[in-house]
């Protein structure tokens, strides 16, 4: 009897609704959070309800990207699916928010699993040419996500209540994972390896550990002993790991790739450009609330053309590949997020807030292009049976580079502020964190509105500084790459 064939067309659909999920879900809670904690009494502890789910998933993605290699992309997929939805239906359910943060957990687990597999399914079932317009129109679910997620959460919790912001994912999730097992098609692979159970162990204790180290710098005041103790952690099972992988029979993760220097330079950047993102994605909003007192909403919408633009640009990276070498793509690309974080770095304070959403589209171009191009060469990069390991691993470098980053930009702001107040008469923290929010700084005094808006300009603007030099730092790390393979074609490319 033969192999049933894929379909392409309800596969492809069924990894766009996976995408979406993942985009959305951390923005609808994010708009449910105050309600969820004057719901259940916890806003010492609200921080964690986004972090948890990050470290979960950051922790467990590497660990899926060998398994889909080793067990196959189904499999692993609807087992991923299928703990998100056993995740979200609990958070759904929790009554505190110990509970809420345990649940959240679990759904990171299981959302670990989505990107990084839908990705290598597309590597399966998609040429490189057509790959880049398919990883185009899924990454239009960010776009679609940033923008629907804010008035899809405020219509759950007006006309229904927050536990919705989960069940919701419920019946998704199954649509979902019916049409994987209905549609999604592969050869059985025979298992001649057993797991690295081991080395995934320490690589997972690696990353948790890391991750909650620089979580804590994002906390008031720093506890330097925690960050160091994790960093410690972080380092001796990372010396343990790399030990076990060089003895282990089917490592979790080959050592070889490493050997690779296009591999990591590619990463590299991925990882360098999603961190420099945060910068964006984060303090756009406090700019347009704090210093032009515009509605959250509004600031939110400064983002969409980043969104937007991000999709023109995975669309036109397929015109690139067969013409120009990775290394020459990548040094296009980075020149727009170069001048749009020039612009930021510059950008005085009483310029009007419509120039952010030149910014964030220009932004978004380069973007677009850099991060298909990433994603793209590190698949192409490897052999067959490690593209699960370099789309997870892919993966994993964004989501470190984000986490690390926005723990470190808000260093940088809370130290400019922190300055700023020392030598400003009867300015206090608690007067900026009312600056940010519009509601509430027009209770502030008159007369010292003008200098905390410079307090926060002068925090904002070292992020910005940092965040151009972080781009510049992509374009020294492009130079290392060598290569003049152009990814869609055999021809070359000086």
């Amino acid at each position: 009897m033969s192999q049933p064939k894929t379909n392409v067309l309800a596969v492809t659909i069924a990894i766009y609704v996976a995408t979406f999920v993942s985009a959305i879900e951390g923005t609808i809670v994010s708009t449910a959070l105050p309600t969820i904690v004057g719901n259940l009494h916890g806003v010492a502890l609200m921080n964690w309800v986004f972090s948890i789910y990050l470290l979960a998933t950051a922790m467990v993605t590497p660990i899926y990207g060998k398994l889909a290699d080793v067990i196959g992309r189904k499999p692993i997929m609807q087992f991923g699916l299928g703990v998100f939805i056993v995740g979200s239906a609990m958070s759904g359910l929790a009554s505190s928010m110990p509970v809420l943060i345990f649940w959240r957990a679990i759904q990171g687990i299981g959302a670990g699993a989505l990107l990084p597999v839908s990705m290598t399914i597309i590597a399966d079932i998609y040429s490189i040419e057509k790959r880049a317009k398919i990883l185009g129109i899924t990454n239009s679910a960010w776009g679609i996500a940033a923008v629907l997620a804010p008035l899809l959460g405020g219509i759950i919790i007006d006309k229904l209540s927050w536990h919705w912001i989960f069940f919701i994912n419920i019946p998704i999730g199954l649509i979902t994972m019916i049409l994987f097992q209905l549609y999604l098609h592969e050869p059985k692979r025979q298992r001649t390896e057993s797991i690295d159970y081991l080395g995934s162990f320490w690589l997972m204790l690696c990353l948790l550990s890391l991750m909650l180290s620089f979580q804590v710098l994002s906390n008031q005041p720093i506890v330097w002993a925690g960050f160091i103790g994790g960093l410690v952690i972080s380092v001796v099972s990372l010396i343990l790991f790399v030990r076990r992988e060089k003895r282990a029979v089917d490592p979790i993760i080959s050592l070889e790739l490493f050997k690779n220097r296009p591999f990591i330079v590619q990463n590299g950047i991925a990882a360098l450009i999603n961190g420099y993102l945060m910068a964006l994605t984060v303090y756009v909003p406090t700019w347009g609330q704090g210093l032009h007192g515009v509605s959250a909403s509004e600031a939110g919408l400064a983002l969409t053309p980043n969104s937007l633009m991000w999709v023109v640009g995975a669309f036109a990276t397929s015109y690139f590949l067969a013409r120009w070498t990775p290394r020459r793509i990548l040094y296009f690309s980075l020149s727009f997020i170069l001048v749009a974080g020039l612009a930021l770095a510059i950008l005085p304070m009483q310029a009007p807030f419509g120039w952010f959403f030149i910014i964030t589209a220009v932004n978004g171009f380069g973007f677009g292009i850099a991060m298909t191009t990433t994603t793209l060469t590190s698949q192409r990069l490897v052999s067959a049976e490690n593209v699960g390991v370099a789309t997870s691993f892919n993966t994993l470098g964004r989501t470190i580079g984000q986490t690390l980053m926005v723990s470190i930009f808000g260093i940088i702001l809370n130290t400019g502020m922190q300055q700023g107040i020392t030598h400003s008469a009867g300015t206090s923290m608690a007067m900026m964190n009312r600056l940010i929010n519009p509601q509430t700084a027009s209770g502030l005094p008159e007369k010292l509105l003008p200098t905390l808006r410079q307090i926060l300009y002068n925090g904002l603007h070292w992020v910005y500084v940092i965040g151009f030099v972080i781009v510049v730092l992509t374009f020294v790390i492009n130079r290392l790459d060598h290569s003049n393979q152009v990814l869609g074609s055999g021809a070359t490319d000086d």
